[in-house]
């Protein structure tokens, strides 16, 4: 079977479309009002990312005319016309729930209000705040017949002022003004009538004092609309030879803040003298991702809004305690069993033990660990350094070309090698994206390891909303094939075949695809034999067209394919040729559906894997990713539970099709929200669930 016979959705089209679900939960009126507020955020936050990354990509291959860069998904063109008209769409029914949520607020007393709605003590109020806290981060620039225009950061939001006297409209000056968020916050509190609350956003502060900001001018009628910018944030990372990696990543980040801009997003009320001048000065054509939009911008900040003014919150669920780990020391259990952990239901803690007891233990010798994102106040990297001021050798990885958080791991790794620390700094042109961590310890004069595998990020913020598996073990052939990917790590220069020598664990790049090549032809045999075959996959996205092409096939000979899909999902779910159905599905909820999981029926003798990797070109050929079987019987049962309570999800779950409807899998069954029932599944779980006779003992 060839690719090109293969119709694939678009891949941007369809992530615009996870996006869209994630907008579903804001229109929701289900869902708790704050909660519906911070999806108009996410929503947001999501689209800003879209633009800096993949619609650059997309117009930097019209303009090298790479017609055949995406021919599989569709001509660049026409992909990113198409996304100009979904985005305004979308543009419009945010705009609409915004409305909505609005509306509301006002029936729980909270109000936003606007410059020119303010009460006179409100005034008198917000004249003293900008006096006492945000003059000194304001900094007017005129920017009418200026030679160079001031370069405008594509994180942050600006007024856009037009000022005017009042005899004569006609000679009218320009300025803008950058908002100081970053500094400052976006919500200010007003004082009120009792029992409502007044907010304030930052940017009305700023036009409330508009006439004495400019005062030296003598204008005395202004206007004040706010835009943004979104910019190329692709890092061209240069192959000079002479150049340090460490200092192409810093150099491409400065890069990054002068990227073109791929988008000019305004209120759709500004002076149109004003808006014609600023697109002509940023050199946007019409045909540019220009979008009108509602009085408000950088809706991001929304994510935080003011917990305190709602009369009712929902307090998020607390994870808990693994049972087995209850009052018990972390690293005696796991030498001994494997333990799997669910996050965010279970905590987060028991990783960061275990490397405390590690830092703390004289027997221990070495902590090895791979890092991607980690928290702002990383209590990880704070007990690797107390492992390593306690005489342990400690060798972190720090992927510095981890999208966005390449600034804040270049600072971890200065932090960390202050400390005496060995520091990885990743392979050019390659990101590891392997969660792995590996701990070696004395023990009868012997070396035994142990440590810990996970498909999310060592961030202890992140998973209290990730969903992700974490599997505790000390399996001694895991640990032997951890110990040839660090080893590989630290000599991929020399050493570019260790990767293949691992006999459990498989790696990426490319091994991982011919495992699956493997697994999925084994199903395609028993299908074609009219035996039992079946395949049950989770992951974020689907892309890459030789899976989707290996998937097609499977489907044609008749496997059963059952899949749970969060964002990107190009596989067409509707063919005639398919002997049995595709049943796709994408969870968004309350928590992010984070966790890579696969299941392939094999015969009866079920092969279950934790992965790292999503099936995504990337993921598979340019990445450095572990993919893990689960062994133990126990916890194999408990993860293919699991994906049967999000395969039953009739509340939350929207079906995949070929035309990206996003309709909500509805049936007569028992109401399912798999993510409170898992949460429930999980704290019912208690000890004896975890018989220690079904488990292999660590020696």
């Amino acid at each position: 079977m060839e690719n090109k016979k293969i119709k694939m959705i678009a891949r941007d089209l369809s992530w615009l479309s996870f996006n869209a679900r994630v907008l579903q939960e804001a229109a929701d009126k289900s869902v708790p009002l704050k909660q519906r507020i911070a999806f108009l955020g996410i929503f947001s936050n999501n689209l800003d990312e879209f633009f800096r990354v993949r619609v650059a990509a997309l117009k930097r291959m019209v303009q090298l005319n790479k017609k055949n860069e995406t021919s599989l998904y569709g001509n660049p063109q026409k992909i990113l016309d198409e996304i100009q008209r979904t985005v305004l769409n979308h543009q419009s029914e945010f705009n609409r729930i915004w409305d909505e949520v609005q509306n509301s607020l006002k029936a729980e007393k909270i109000f936003i209000k606007q410059d020119n709605q303010l009460t006179a003590t409100q005034k008198k109020y917000v004249k003293e705040l900008y006096d006492t806290e945000v003059s000194a981060n304001v900094i007017p620039l005129m920017i009418e017949n200026i030679k160079t225009f001031p370069h405008l950061r594509e994180k942050s939001l600006y007024l856009g002022i037009v000022m005017w006297k009042k005899e004569s409209a006609l000679n009218k000056k320009y300025a803008i003004i950058e908002v100081p968020s970053k500094a400052l916050g976006r919500f200010f509190q007003l004082p009120a009538p009792a029992g409502q609350h007044h907010i304030i956003l930052l940017e009305d502060i700023i036009r409330v004092n508009l006439p004495e900001i400019f005062s030296f001018f003598g204008y005395d009628k202004f206007s004040a609309h706010v835009f943004k910018v979104t910019r190329d944030a692709e890092l061209d990372l240069e192959a000079d030879l002479s150049v340090g990696f460490i200092e192409k990543i810093e150099k491409g980040l400065k890069n990054r803040r002068k990227g073109k801009p791929v988008r000019f997003v305004y209120d759709k009320e500004m002076e149109p003298g004003l808006l014609e001048y600023l697109i002509i000065r940023l050199n946007l054509k019409r045909k540019d991702n220009i979008i009108p939009g509602g009085r408000i911008h950088n809706f991001k900040h929304f994510m935080n809004f003011p917990s305190r003014v709602f009369k009712t919150t929902t307090t998020r669920k607390q994870p808990f305690e693994h049972p087995l780990l209850v009052n018990s020391n972390v690293s005696d259990i796991v030498l001994k069993r494997d333990i799997m952990l669910h996050f965010p239901y279970h905590r987060f803690n028991p990783l960061i033990d275990l490397i405390r007891e590690a830092a703390f233990n004289p027997d221990v010798t070495t902590i090895k660990i791979t890092c991607y994102r980690l928290a702002a106040q990383s209590k990880i990297i704070n007990a690797l350094v107390n492992a390593k001021r306690n005489g342990k050798e400690v060798v972190v990885l720090l992927e510095l070309q981890a999208r966005f958080d390449e600034e804040a791991n270049l600072d971890w790794k200065t932090a960390l090698e202050e400390e005496g620390v060995t520091v990885l700094v990743g392979i050019p042109n390659m990101k590891v994206h392997s969660k792995i961590c590996l701990i070696k310890k004395r023990h009868k004069n012997k070396i035994i390891s142990y440590g810990f595998i996970s498909t999310g990020n060592f961030n202890e913020n992140t998973a209290k909303i990730y969903g992700d598996h974490c599997l505790l073990t000390s399996d001694p052939k895991i640990m032997a094939d951890m110990e040839l990917v660090f080893n590989y790590l630290q000599q991929y220069k020399t050493s570019n075949n260790l990767l293949e020598k691992c006999s459990l664990l498989i790696p990426s790049p490319s091994i991982v695809r011919n495992k699956i090549y493997k697994l999925i032809d084994f199903e395609i045999a028993q299908a074609k034999q009219k035996k039992t075959s079946g395949l049950t996959l989770k992951m974020n996205s689907l892309s890459d067209p030789a899976m989707i092409e290996k998937l097609t096939e499977a489907a044609i000979a008749g496997v059963p394919i059952q899949l749970i899909v969060r964002s990107i999902y190009c596989l067409s779910t509707e063919n005639k040729k398919y002997k049995n159905p595709i049943t796709a599905t994408s969870i968004v909820d309350e928590y992010l559906e984070h966790a890579r999981v696969w299941v392939f029926h094999h015969g009866g003798n079920e092969q279950v894997y934790i992965s790292s990797a999503d099936w995504m070109t990337r993921n598979l050929d340019h990445r450095v990713e572990i993919s893990c079987p689960i062994t133990d019987p126990n916890i194999q049962q408990e993860i293919k539970e699991i994906l049967q309570i999000q395969l039953q999800d009739n509340v939350k779950a929207r079906i995949l099709d070929n035309i990206l409807s996003n309709s909500y899998l509805q049936n007569k069954n028992k109401k399912v929200r798999s993510q409170v029932a898992i949460y429930n599944y999980l704290s019912k779980k208690n000890e004896k669930d975890f018989e220690i006779s079904g488990n292999r003992h660590r020696k």
